[in-house]
């Protein structure tokens, strides 16, 4: 059964659309053949054809599946709240389970404002029409995390190289710090993934980190903002913890919205955006971040891109097909264990 959904889910995905393939285009870069780049900022171009511009009465936004969708729900709603009197319009919130679907419910038209994590933003820019504009920040600039790499205290693994024969959660083959950079920076290290040590692909960040602590992985290379919040919020102890390696920093989820929107109505929710200041729960919630930060994915993704590139992977079709598959054969294990 969950072959025949991925078949379906995947078969929409790449056929939606291909009447705007035929459009004449100077420049498309990297983006899919329903996109066109020709103000070269790497983000698809407003459609040529005002017939192709959409102003729905109700506007659908989501956030990544990072961990709990119904805690983003709740923590969203005051923003959503805003987008409606920004915009005029109803704003739904619909849940997703995977990046994949993410992507996909974007391309086919589903989805019209949504945040997606780091990782995943490539492909939603290249396959759906994804434009961002924001990451959660500050007054100074936008709020950034790191991949860290944890593990238990009593694990006997003291420096990055001790884990070299391990067991080691990452959590995602789309995943930024879960999964690329450390494939991208490690090396630089002398450690290799799959080679010096055994990757095991736990789903999730927290899943990862919960993982470690009940010691079903040796240690597990996460994004240290996710680790924070777990342990603000109490679901882990980070005494029990030790941290063995922290990377440069890297932006967080991206926000932004699908390229075909009425341009009237992508300044509304632009304004909204980069307007709009978190409540004292969001802030909570979000490691004390009080704002949508301004970013374009030309510059502030490029440290995300190189990484991609130096792991091999493309932000095409093929690639998130991969990822799809890796989603759907991850529930499907997880389905099987309950």
């Amino acid at each position: 059964m969950m072959k025949r959904i991925m078949t379906f889910v995947l078969a929409a995905l790449f056929s939606a659309g291909v009447a705007t393939a035929a459009e004449e285009c100077k420049n498309r870069g990297t983006l899919d053949e329903m996109y066109c780049d020709e103000n070269m900022d790497l983000v698809a171009d407003t459609p040529k054809d005002e017939n192709d511009w959409k102003d729905p009465r109700t506007l659908v936004f989501t956030y990544t599946p990072v961990e709990d969708p119904a805690v983003y729900k709740d923590a969203f709603a005051d923003f959503q709240e805003y987008l409606e009197e920004k915009t005029g319009k109803k704003v739904i919130y619909y849940t997703v389970q995977s990046n994949a679907a993410e992507v996909e419910a974007m391309r086919s038209g589903r989805l019209h404002i949504a945040g997606f994590s780091t990782g995943p933003t490539g492909f939603a820019v290249n396959l759906a029409g994804y434009v961002p504009i924001a990451v959660k920040g500050y007054p100074e600039g936008f709020q950034g995390y790191n991949l860290i790499v944890v593990t238990k205290k009593d694990s006997g693994i003291k420096t990055l190289d001790d884990i070299k024969g391990k067991r080691i959660a990452h959590t995602s083959a789309s995943s930024n710090s879960g999964n690329l950079a450390p494939r991208a920076i490690f090396p630089q290290y002398g450690i290799v993934p799959d080679k010096d040590y055994t990757v095991v692909y736990s789903g999730k960040h927290d899943q990862s980190i919960l993982g470690v602590a009940h010691g079903d992985y040796d240690a597990a290379p996460v994004a240290s903002d996710v680790y924070n919040r777990m342990a603000e919020a109490g679901r882990i102890n980070p005494d029990e913890f030790n941290i063995v390696f922290t990377s440069p920093k890297f932006p967080t989820s991206s926000f932004g919205y699908a390229h075909n929107l009425h341009p009237d109505l992508v300044k509304k929710i632009v304004d909204a955006f980069h307007s709009y200041r978190f409540t004292p729960a969001m802030q909570e919630t979000f490691g004390k971040a009080d704002r949508f930060y301004p970013v374009t994915y030309k510059d502030d993704w490029k440290v995300i891109r190189d990484i991609a590139a130096s792991t091999g992977t493309s932000y095409n079709q093929a690639g998130l097909k991969k990822m799809a598959e890796k989603e759907a054969a991850k529930a499907a294990a997880k389905k099987a264990k309950q």
